[in-house]
């Protein structure tokens, strides 16, 4: 389980290091950074998968994802007696990610490239640093894999380093490339730990949405992104999965309604059967909210559980009776499930906390402020309140 998260000089997070539970919701006004916390998850995720500079690129590159304050606000600028002014560069550009559990940390390092007069990638961010450690910590004990620049050292079972000069791109994460069973087992298992991180953003319900048409069915153990499999997502939930808890979930949203599919000669199709009707309601007839959630149930109660489950704002579109059992499902599936809830659903958050406290689950809250353009933590006055984090330096 992932226990510390730490962004630094991404978006408007200036330097954010926050502690993750086994639930965490996030909270915060529009614009205090709730989804550059989310995207920061997923740039680290990419990073296992070898795309985060194409990440980065598709948010306008590095220039665009860098904090745009400067490096320092002075006291007279905060009283207000001195306008913000731009500075020169003191460090090195630098845009960090990394986090840190009881089995593992890591931490990746972004820069400019090294010019090269031939090259027409010359925004291209690079991988200036990049390690893995065990534990919750980084110590120079406790360091696994280390790379600098295209210089990767690994520890060997019996602690020596094993070195490698030039095995890895400058625009290649080592997790990508150097996650070898013989040479590096620990990187290994940290990547796939990664790679099994799902994440959830604005499912689409509209008219148009994959999730109201009939697909062909396979068993389909994990729901995909665009929800296009929900049917088959379901019915491998009601066959090998909790389907008490599939039914528990619909009937605690839609009391008296069951969630059935249709197979017509391949074609699953999703149909929602409640009291009174003399027929079930197919997809394409289901509101928004109605959509959305059967989604969140398929998405939650996955028979192959991931390490890590983040959902950015899940009561998008959801009317506000639907917002409790949807607490009661994300509980649920917090069993089995670390999860991270950005959320500005203030009734969604007090249904969590309270359900989590009856349920005496590991509950952390992380309510986001802005100040100065710069995200913080509510109620944090220093570093002293934050988790213990060091950065690996160039």
């Amino acid at each position: 389980m992932i226990s510390t998260l730490a962004v630094e000089n991404y978006r408007s997070l200036r330097r954010l290091v926050v502690p993750l539970g086994r639930l965490t919701v996030v909270t915060g006004a529009n614009g205090t950074g709730k989804s550059s916390l989310y995207r920061s998850l997923r740039l680290l995720a990419d990073s296992a998968r070898g795309g985060a500079v194409a990440a980065l690129a598709r948010e306008g590159g590095l220039a665009s994802t860098l904090w745009a304050g400067p490096e320092k606000t002075g006291r007279a600028v905060r009283e207000g007696r001195h306008p913000v002014q731009g500075t020169v560069r003191t460090g090195p550009v630098s845009l960090r990610l990394g986090f840190a559990g009881d089995e593992f940390g890591y931490a990746v390092d972004f820069g400019h490239p090294s010019p090269a007069p031939d090259s027409l990638f010359g925004l291209d961010p690079e991988i200036k640093r990049e390690c893995t450690w065990s534990g919750p910590v980084l110590r120079p004990a406790a360091m696994l894999c280390d790379r600098s620049g295209p210089a990767v050292r690994t520890r060997a079972a019996d602690g020596s380093w094993h070195r490698t000069q030039g095995a890895v791109r400058p625009y290649d994460s080592m997790l990508s490339e150097l996650a070898d069973p013989q040479l590096a087992p620990d990187l290994l298992a940290l990547r796939e730990q990664i790679r099994s991180w799902r994440f959830y953003d604005h499912v689409r319900t509209d008219a148009g949405a994959p999730a109201r048409s009939a697909r062909i069915g396979t068993r389909t153990p994990v729901l995909s992104h665009d929800g296009s499999d929900l049917p088959a997502a379901l019915q491998t939930i009601r066959e090998i999965g909790d389907h008490d808890a599939l039914d528990t979930a619909v009937d605690a949203a839609f009391p008296g309604s069951r969630v059935t599919v249709a197979d017509h000669g391949g074609r699953f199709e999703l149909e929602l059967r409640q009291h009174g009707l003399l027929r079930p309601l197919g997809a394409a007839e289901l509101s928004d909210g109605t959509l959305r959630y059967l989604l969140w149930v398929a998405a939650l109660l996955t028979p192959r559980p991931p390490t890590l489950l983040v959902l950015n704002e899940p009561e998008t579109s959801l009317h506000p009776d639907l917002l409790r059992p949807l607490a009661e499902l994300i509980l649920t599936a917090g069993a089995n499930i670390q999860l991270v809830v950005v959320t500005h659903a203030g009734p969604l958050a007090e249904a969590l906390g309270r359900g989590a406290r009856d349920r005496r689950l590991d509950l952390r809250t992380v309510e986001l402020i802005k100040d100065f353009g710069e995200t913080g933590v509510a109620g944090r006055e220093g570093p002293l309140d934050e988790p213990l984090w060091y950065w690996p330096k160039r």
